[in-house]
């Protein structure tokens, strides 16, 4: 196999060198430019596995190739060294895109671990997933829907995928937010490795040293063994911090030296163990106003907050609520061995859109797991859900009821139809009339709210848009 040719960018010659002696005693090939215009000819004339630059160069910065790169399209995994303790620096290179960074003065062995895992060389022994379900490979496809919203979402789990940047992820209590994390481990390099999911709210805090960093035996009472951390069990895989804003602060300032410094000292131990750990890390609070509030360190805040991903709440995208609705359907179906699986009816989707749902995804897995029970049959109607009238449309205009483009089931029907005592002459004509009057009769119904209107038909907001257009259906006709 052809050795992985790198380029090294430094305008010191020393520590060029130095760089350039590290990496070829690994087996890379390697080529070396002392400027940024330097480092565009090289980069211009042919392709290589890394780009490894200093940040401060003497015709610009080192985020100028990075940024050369993104504009090209080049595939280049780049590193960044930033001077010792620029936090502002290392942060700014992950948002330009860096793969990683390192800090001045250069540790060596932390060197050639950074190098090794942007190039798929530093492969610990897979180890099985922390939690369960953490081992399907296609998480993304778990986020379901369609709406602007959740494709956003799924389009910045793939880019950030790809980089050791660390990610917070906002969202509100429901939302999925671990799901987020595990799709952007399970999409990055790491995803071969463990997925460690910890919820910091959940942990005693006079516990939380020793359970992040371990501890050795004989450390304090009841230390009968050795015992890793949470930091040592995610080696070289993800480690994702859930409800980080419930973390004391002194807890902070221990996690931010981990953090910058990669490596964690157990409780009771002397010597400090090297880490290679991805962090991730979610919330449901507004972390800049707790930092504001003095309740959350800063410089730990610029720490995890490099690629912000927010997840939206379930009432900003009901126009997935159909497809939500029958996937956790199924599941739970499944589950129950009931077959076939119920679905819901027009009235029962319609009446979801007019719920908040302040617990989100999950409260709705809450109800529909309720109202499969008492359903019974192969549909499950409004009152099934339980419900009541007064929790619906709470603190709502209509202008934030989202469209449900999904196809809705239509309830079953008596069957018969009356049909008029004269034939009409123009068919066409007479069946567009029927139409016209029956949405104008559901839009009505409804106070021209279209979202409304059809799921009472079931139709879609698509459909009865359309339908409306060509039977020239406005909100002033009645």
């Amino acid at each position: 196999m052809t050795a992985p040719r790198l380029l090294v960018v430094d305008d010191e010659p020393d520590l060029r060198t130095l760089y350039e002696l590290t990496l070829l005693r690994e087996g890379y090939e390697i080529d070396s430019a002392g400027s940024v215009a330097e480092a565009l000819e090289h980069l211009k004339a042919g392709s290589y596995s890394a780009v490894i630059t200093d940040m401060k160069l003497p015709d610009g910065s080192g985020l100028s190739v990075l940024r050369w790169l993104e504009q090209a399209g080049r595939p280049e995994k780049a590193l960044v060294i930033t001077a010792f303790g620029s936090a502002e620096n290392a942060v700014e290179a992950l948002k330009a895109g860096a793969y990683d960074y390192l800090t001045k003065p250069v540790d060596l062995r932390q060197f050639r671990l950074v190098v090794g895992s942007a190039l798929g060389r530093v492969v610990p022994e897979p180890a099985p997933a922390v939690e369960d379900g953490a081992t399907a490979p296609a998480t993304a496809l778990r986020l379901v829907g369609e709406s602007p919203a959740i494709r956003a979402v799924r389009s910045l789990i793939d880019k950030v995928a790809r980089s050791m940047a660390p990610v917070l992820v906002q969202g509100e209590s429901g939302t999925g937010k671990e799901l987020v994390a595990r799709a952007i481990h399970d999409h990055g390099a790491r995803a071969s490795q463990r997925f460690v999911a910890v919820n910091c709210g959940a942990i005693p805090e006079n516990l939380l040293e020793a359970e992040f960093f371990g501890y050795r035996k004989g450390a304090f009472t009841g230390a009968n063994e050795d015992r890793q951390g949470f930091f040592q069990a995610a080696d070289g895989g993800t480690l994702f911090l859930d409800e980080i804003g419930d973390l004391p602060l002194a807890m902070q300032s221990k996690l931010l030296r981990v953090i910058q410094e990669r490596s964690v000292r157990p409780v009771g131990a002397t010597a400090e163990t090297p880490i290679n750990v991805r962090i991730l890390s979610a919330t449901h609070k507004d972390l800049s106003a707790e930092v504001a509030a003095g309740r959350f360190r800063q410089d730990l805040f610029y720490r995890l907050n490099v690629i912000q991903i927010r997840v939206p709440p379930l009432r900003e995208r009901l126009e997935d609520l159909g497809l939500i609705s029958a996937r956790v359907l199924a599941r739970i179906a499944q589950d129950a061995g009931v077959s076939p699986t119920p679905r819901l009816t027009a009235g029962a989707l319609q009446t979801l859109s007019r719920y908040g749902f302040p617990g989100n995804v999950r409260e709705l897995e809450n109800l529909l797991h309720r109202a499969l029970a008492l359903a019974g049959g192969e549909w499950i109607a409004a009152e099934d859900l339980g419900l009541p009238d007064a929790l619906l449309d709470e603190g709502r205009s209509e202008s934030q009821f989202a469209a449900i483009d999904t196809p809705l089931p239509v309830e079953p029907v008596a069957e018969g139809l009356t049909l008029p005592e004269q034939l009409p002459g123009d068919l066409a004509r007479y069946l567009d009339e029927v139409e016209r009057a029956i949405l104008l009769r559901a839009l009505e119904q409804h106070r021209f709210n279209r979202t409304a209107a059809a799921a009472s038909l079931g139709l879609s907001l698509r459909q009865i848009r359309y339908r409306m257009a060509r039977l020239a259906i406005s909100a002033g006709d009645s």
